[in-house]
């Protein structure tokens, strides 16, 4: 798997960035579009399943970052998102097993992600809460 290609759930291929060499002109089209082989952009793929977006940044950290979003996950985070709502949280730093989810409440979408191996010696400012779910 390339760095700009992220798999979720086995069902969407996500390309974010430029085409890579050696891709076929058909697969360049759709990188630079943001869109998998079903014609699906990362953004569109969780907006259609999730109720929360991810932010051009987010995804792209995703993706370097190699961290794997599942169903499972994703539900989490979630459910994350609505006990900060319930809180009355703005920006929340959500822990989902080992994967730092950075999520502006108000607006429904992750801001960043931090995976396992960069989280030791990280310091998250300007949060108001954190979630562990």
């Amino acid at each position: 798997m390339s760095t700009n290609e992220l798999f979720l759930s086995n069902r969407f291929s996500i390309v974010t960035g430029k085409p890579q060499p050696g891709q076929g002109a058909a697969n360049a089209t759709k990188a630079q579009a943001g869109t998998n082989a079903s014609g699906v952009s990362f953004q569109q793929a969780l907006e259609a399943q999730r109720q929360i977006a991810f932010s051009k940044h987010a995804a792209q950290r995703v993706a370097q970052r190699g961290i794997a979003l599942t169903e499972s996950s994703l539900s989490r985070l979630e459910e994350g998102v609505r006990l900060a709502q319930s809180k009355g949280l703005d920006d929340t730093l959500i822990l989902v097993d080992s994967t730092a989810f950075l999520v502006s409440v108000k607006n429904n979408k992750v801001i960043t992600t931090v995976n396992h191996d960069e989280l030791k010696g990280n310091v998250f400012t300007n949060i108001d809460g954190t979630v562990i779910v």
